[in-house]
């Protein structure tokens, strides 16, 4: 199964719970320098994928390598998660939850992360439990986009902000990836971040609907990723 070219590589991965199927026969491969679009609704499956590809669910059928490891220790330390909730402890700091990772990740930039608070306008010294819910999820994005990861899972990045900050958020992901890596990006929000996408995967009911290079599905449809998905998805909200 494995692919040099591929950071991320799954075949027929199925999950259940109970007899509610939520994913369903899920194959995809993740090259190498990509950003790539896990499009959807909420409940089409996203997240659950996401934790899979983490090692935070198991009892699934089928095959899922990161770096060549199934999900687990050894594959995590070649991935940078963004979770759709926040992990970071609110008590701390920013200066402080900046230390906690450069403990914790030895591929930690901490001048980076530095350098992306302050220009996102961040006090480092204030509590992150005084920020507003979408200030903490900035301060997290910068956390995370500071490894020096081969692969970058972020579950909803921009889905506490408001549409003026989804710029920043959005510039932050671009300017703080290496080249070689890849961003799985999870979103139900698409206009905003439809510009940076190389590949859309719509997930749609557990399954496959759309996979393919982002300029071929709009040359293909004559629809932008946003009105497609909306087509696609207009009985789901």
């Amino acid at each position: 199964m494995s692919n040099p070219d591929n950071i991320l590589q799954i075949k027929n991965l199925t999950k259940h719970y109970g007899k509610h199927m939520v994913l369903n026969n899920v194959s995809l491969d993740i090259q190498k320098g990509k950003i790539i679009g896990l499009l959807g609704p909420n409940g089409s499956g996203k997240t659950t994928l996401i934790k899979i590809i983490m090692g935070l669910l198991s009892g699934y059928q089928g095959d899922v390598q990161i770096a060549n490891y199934p999900p687990g220790h050894k594959a995590n330390a070649h991935i940078s998660y963004l979770p759709d909730r926040s992990h970071i402890p609110i008590w701390l700091t920013p200066n402080q939850a900046i230390a906690l990772f450069a403990d914790f990740y030895s591929d930690f930039d901490a001048t980076a992360a530095t350098e992306t608070l302050r220009r996102m306008g961040i006090s480092l010294t204030a509590k992150i439990s005084t920020l507003s819910r979408g200030t903490q999820e900035k301060v997290q994005l910068a956390l995370v986009m500071s490894r020096r990861a081969s692969l970058y899972v972020l579950d909803e990045p921009i889905g506490a902000v408001d549409p003026a900050a989804r710029d920043l958020i959005v510039n932050t992901i671009l300017k703080n990836y290496p080249e070689n890596s890849s961003i799985l990006l999870s979103t139900h929000i698409i206009s905003d971040i439809e510009p940076i996408i190389d590949t859309a995967i719509f997930l749609k009911d557990g399954e496959i609907f759309i996979n393919g290079n982002a300029d071929t599905i709009r040359e293909d449809t004559g629809k932008s990723l946003d009105s497609l998905f909306r087509e696609v998805f207009k009985n789901a909200y």
